[in-house]
């Protein structure tokens, strides 16, 4: 795909889109029935199921950059993806009109998520700013990372199941309890885990081909790998965490909504993990430039913004949080842009 024509790599990543966008619905209320019917709750199954699948294209795109030796790209088109997935909680919060989203939503394991988030991210910039010191020319770092979420996901079960202290339930805060109407007593265990599967190999071709159509627009158009990364195929490979959200939203499986985004970004840090395995020229967090810094203290700010609203917990409207993310976000796009 590398000596596609500007015109038709960009069709590709639209028609992508497309159908990470047409397979969200569908993959949300599985999900959402798995999470009953398994007994692991929409947090952990949005974090660990939805933000896997979701997760996959952007992984893919990743590894690819990584592996033609565009470690920006690669960097960016993870963190950047982060960033704009955080803001989707500020969009969802537009559209649950009944209350506050962070409010309705607020558990431990959510709170846990942006703490855990924030603490990557400083890995990742530790490791670009530190001595490049690589074991078979993987950074000490990409495995820490790996450390990190893998300790994330075990606190986060471990303080829903045994809590320390409560979130002060409100008539507007919904629970984390099967739904009775999203069942379907017909339907097997084995042919819903058989579905997941399908939906997500479905996800990681389209993934392979965003990764392709990215690198071939950077290469035909001039851009910085960064720039592409951070905002053309980190937004397209967002869109399945953009539909399952909104959609999880509209079912009102709120906490399934916010372990969606919280576990694909979770994930997401892995990406640079992986890439750094399959970057052959040394440590990939040594390409740490400008570009990159501004996406992580952009992912910084957006998450310990989440963290405020779900301290806060307004009860009503989007809040000072949601507007404050919009407008971070906004303003990390136009700098990337000045930068890039």
């Amino acid at each position: 795909m590398q000596d596609m024509p500007v015109w038709l790599s960009a069709v590709t990543l639209v028609v992508a889109a497309v159908v990470l966008i047409v397979g969200g619905g569908p993959f949300t209320r599985l999900v959402d029935r798995l999470a009953d019917r398994t007994g692991w709750g929409e947090t952990m199954a949005g974090i660990i199921l939805i933000g896997a699948v979701t997760a996959l294209p952007g992984l893919i795109t990743s590894v690819l950059g990584a592996v033609r030796g565009e470690a920006v790209f690669a960097m960016n088109n993870a963190l950047g993806g982060i960033a704009l997935q955080t803001t989707f909680i500020a969009l969802a919060d537009l559209f649950y009109r009944r209350a506050n989203l962070e409010h309705a939503a607020a558990s431990l394991p959510n709170l846990l998520a942006p703490v855990g988030l924030s603490t990557m991210f400083g890995i990742v910039l530790i490791a670009g700013a530190g001595p490049q010191i690589t074991v078979a020319g993987v950074h000490p770092a990409s495995l820490v990372l790996i450390f990190v979420y893998w300790y994330w996901l075990r606190l986060s079960r471990h303080v829903g199941n045994n809590p320390m202290w409560r979130v002060e339930p409100t008539r507007f805060t919904r629970h984390d309890e099967p739904d009775p109407a999203a069942e379907r007593p017909d339907e097997s265990l084995r042919a819903m885990w058989l579905k997941f599967a399908v939906l997500a190999a479905v996800v990681a071709v389209t993934g392979y081909v965003i990764g392709e159509a990215g690198l071939s627009v950077a290469e035909q158009t001039g851009l910085s790998g960064g720039f592409v990364g951070a905002v053309i195929t980190g937004v397209v490979t967002s869109m399945p965490e953009l539909v399952t959200v909104l959609y999880a939203v509209r079912i009102r499986a709120l906490h399934l909504a916010i372990g969606d985004i919280i576990g694909g970004n979770g994930f997401d840090m892995l990406f640079l993990s992986a890439s750094d395995i399959v970057y052959r020229e040394g440590s990939i967090y040594a390409a740490v430039n400008r570009e990159v810094l501004l996406v992580i203290g952009l992912g910084v700010v957006l998450n310990l913004l989440v963290a405020a609203g779900l301290i806060r917990r307004q009860r009503e409207g989007i809040g000072f949080e949601g507007v404050a993310m919009f407008a971070v976000y906004a303003i990390g796009l136009v700098f990337l842009a000045m930068i890039g």
